[in-house]
């Protein structure tokens, strides 16, 4: 029984991945991401990320590649997972409320010309939203990561990426893959450009 489980979840998550890879749209939304990163990496700007819960895992995911490294040796470039200084989160959460928590992050360290990408596979995540609509106020490129659905998310963002399917664990499967692949194109590009920005 939990194998048959077990193999309809791949089947699941395989049409969906597919699916995504043939969706044209989603693989031009996937590649303005990555231009509007690369952007403001040249600049000497950085990339902000955010998200609840395994959204947060992709956040912080994401952010390590950047800094760290995807597949290539190479500078560090500047990207900061708003979920993982627990300090300022729990701060902002007892003071102000867990809506504000990666708003209040965003105005303390956002910049002009900074990128902020959301991730809610929902679209709906109250604490996103506020940190996409806290962003745009600083004058910052908004990215947002979502499921089919869409949800309050697409307001508030310059560019929106929507997984192909409204089960929560495939879009995060979804969200991870096309991140990666992000990622990849970010760092073919900045070091074709001689590793710019913070390089």
């Amino acid at each position: 029984m939990s194998q048959a489980r077990i193999a309809a979840h791949f089947q699941s998550s395989l049409l969906a991945l597919t699916e995504a890879a043939h969706d044209d749209a989603l693989l031009k939304t996937a590649s303005a991401i990555a231009e509007t990163v690369v952007a403001a990496l040249k600049a000497g700007h950085k990339l902000l990320l955010a998200g609840n819960g395994g959204s947060a895992a992709d956040a912080q995911h994401l952010a390590a590649e950047i800094v760290g490294r995807y597949k290539v040796d190479r500078p560090g470039w500047a990207a900061i997972a708003l979920t993982t200084d627990t300090s300022a989160l729990t701060a902002v959460a007892n003071d102000y409320g867990f809506a504000d928590v990666f708003a209040r992050q965003v105005q303390a360290l956002g910049q002009p010309g900074d990128v902020f990408w959301g991730f809610s596979t929902s679209g709906s995540s109250a604490n996103v939203i506020a940190a996409l609509k806290a962003a745009r106020a600083k004058g910052l490129s908004t990215v947002g990561f979502t499921g089919a659905k869409g949800g309050a998310m697409a307001a508030c963002c310059d560019t929106l990426l929507m997984a192909p399917t409204a089960d929560t664990p495939v879009i995060q499967q979804i969200h991870l893959m096309v991140g990666h692949a992000i990622c990849d194109a970010i760092e073919h590009a900045m070091i074709a450009s001689g590793g710019a920005g913070n390089a």
